[in-house]
């Protein structure tokens, strides 16, 4: 099945060769949290299958199609807890993302790995997928992970 012939949003991202993984319980946080009609999701990080995809720092250990490609497995966890949120992948709507790269001070390309992730999101999600989008260069993320993905989203 193509993008062009997909009918649904969990159809689109299947076509992508991606699934929504299950999100495991954490004892520390939720992966989302309901605020009047916007859902706040927790920073995800690009795990799949239990297991971190990738670590180090961008532009140093670790290239720019690796950290998009990082990025998009990021912004599919972040769709999960949205889809834990509101029940139904085809209820979501991206209002803002915040993408962390840890990245060397001269890296500068921190909106090209936030790109892949918008990607994913807007051909998944149509015009519900469009967001408004910060992407900042950090020194350093939780288990020296080189992406991490912050949303909100509100049900539709």
């Amino acid at each position: 099945m193509s993008l062009a012939t997909a009918d649904s949003a969990l159809d689109r991202l299947r076509a992508l060769g991606l699934d929504l993984p299950s999100l495991a319980d954490n004892p520390y946080f939720v992966h989302h949290r309901a605020v009047d009609s916007s859902i706040h999701i927790s920073g995800q990080l690009p795990y799949k299958d239990g297991v971190l995809l990738g670590t180090g720092i961008v532009g140093r250990d670790v290239g720019l199609e690796t950290a998009q490609d990082l990025a998009r497995h990021t912004a599919v966890n972040c769709l999960a807890a949205a889809v834990q949120a509101v029940g139904n992948l085809e209820r979501v709507r991206i209002v803002q993302m915040l993408v962390f790269v840890a990245s060397t001070p001269d890296f500068g390309l921190q909106s090209q790995v936030a790109n892949a992730a918008s990607e994913v999101l807007i051909e998944v999600l149509g015009d519900n997928g469009r967001h408004a989008r910060t992407a900042i260069g950090v020194a350093g993320l939780p288990l020296n992970t080189p992406v991490e993905i912050q949303m909100i989203c509100t049900a539709v």
